[in-house]
C-alpha cells in the first residue's frame, strides 16, 4: 500500500474529493454555528491540508444512509469528473448491517470504484472500521473483519493509502463516539483527522493518539438508564426505517457537491 514518500499532489491548489456515507459526512460533529451541517473528520482534514499548503479544492458527495452501490452510482461519475489528486472512500458499513450483507460482494463493488479512481489518476485512500468487538455490535464482527481483510487487499492491489481504525485503541472508548453510539463525536473526527493527515505524510502538531483523561465511574443504575434512552431515541428508531425502508440520507443531498477553494484558516 502506498506510505509517506515524495507526495508531489501535496502543494498549494491540490484537489481532494471525500466520497461516502455518514461517516464521511461527519454525522456526530455539527458545525458550531447551528447551521445542522456537519463537519467530520474529512472536512478538518480538508481544512488542515490547506493550513499545510496554502490552499486546496475541496469536494465531500457524501450522504447518510447510502449502500455502497449507491454510492459508486451518485458520486464515481462526478468524482471522475472532477480529476482530484486525493480521493478518500469509505463504503460498505450500511450493507454490512443489513441482514442480506455480504462482505465479498460489497468488495467487488469497491474493488470496482476503486479501480476506476486510480486509473483517472487520484491518489485513493480506503479505510477499515474499528474493532467492534465489545459492545451491542461484537455479533457482527466476522462480517466486518472479512470485509476489512477485502478491503487490505485492495489497497495493496491499487497501492492505496490505508486508514486502519481497528488498530486505534483510543477509538474504543466512549468519549470517541456520539450519543447515537454508532456515529463517532467531534473528538472522535478529530482524531481520525489527525490520523488521515499522519497517513497521507502530513505534518500535524497534535496527536491522534493522546492517551484520553482518566474517566469518572458511572454507577451501574445511571449506564442503564443511559442505555434504556439510547434504545429509545437512537436504536429504536434506526430499526423502524430498515423495517420500512428508509434511510437517514433519503432528503439528504451533498453538502459539498463541487470543488471549492478553501485557504488558509487565520
Amino acid at each position: 500500500m502506498a506510505q509517506s514518500g515524495e507526495y508531489s499532489w501535496l502543494r498549494p491548489g491540490m484537489s481532494l474529493v471525500a466520497m461516502g456515507d455518514s461517516f464521511t459526512e461527519g454525522v456526530g460533529d455539527p458545525y458550531p454555528d447551528g447551521s445542522g451541517v456537519f463537519r467530520g473528520w474529512s472536512d478538518r482534514l480538508a481544512q488542515h491540508l490547506a493550513d499545510h499548503t496554502g490552499e486546496i479544492h475541496y469536494a465531500n458527495l457524501a450522504v447518510r444512509g447510502k449502500l455502497i452501490r449507491q454510492i459508486v452510482t451518485d458520486q464515481l461519475a462526478p468524482t471522475l469528473e472532477m480529476k482530484p489528486d486525493v480521493v478518500t472512500l469509505c463504503a460498505g458499513g450500511n450493507d454490512l448491517l443489513r441482514p442480506a450483507g455480504d462482505p465479498e460482494r460489497v468488495a467487488r463493488v469497491l474493488d470496482h470504484a476503486v479501480s476506476r479512481l486510480r486509473a483517472n489518476g487520484s491518489q485513493v485512500v480506503l479505510f477499515t472500521g474499528v474493532n467492534v468487538a465489545t459492545g451491542y455490535m461484537r455479533g457482527t464482527i466476522g462480517l466486518f473483519a472479512r470485509f476489512y481483510m477485502n478491503v487490505r487487499a485492495i489497497a495493496d492491489k491499487y497501492d492505496c493509502h490505508l486508514v486502519d481504525q481497528w488498530s486505534m485503541d483510543v477509538l474504543n472508548d466512549s468519549r470517541a463516539w456520539d450519543e447515537d453510539r454508532l456515529h463517532m463525536s467531534p473528538e472522535g473526527h478529530r482524531r481520525l483527522a489527525l490520523r488521515v493527515a499522519e497517513v497521507l505524510g502530513v505534518p500535524t502538531e497534535e496527536r491522534w493518539d493522546r492517551p484520553w483523561p482518566v474517566l469518572e465511574q458511572v454507577s451501574w443504575a445511571k449506564a442503564r438508564r443511559e442505555d434504556l434512552q439510547w434504545v429509545k431515541d437512537s436504536l429504536a428508531p434506526w430499526i423502524g426505517r430498515r423495517l420500512t425502508g428508509r434511510s437517514s440520507g433519503d432528503t439528504v443531498t451533498a453538502k459539498r457537491p463541487e470543488l471549492t477553494l478553501l485557504t488558509k484558516d487565520r
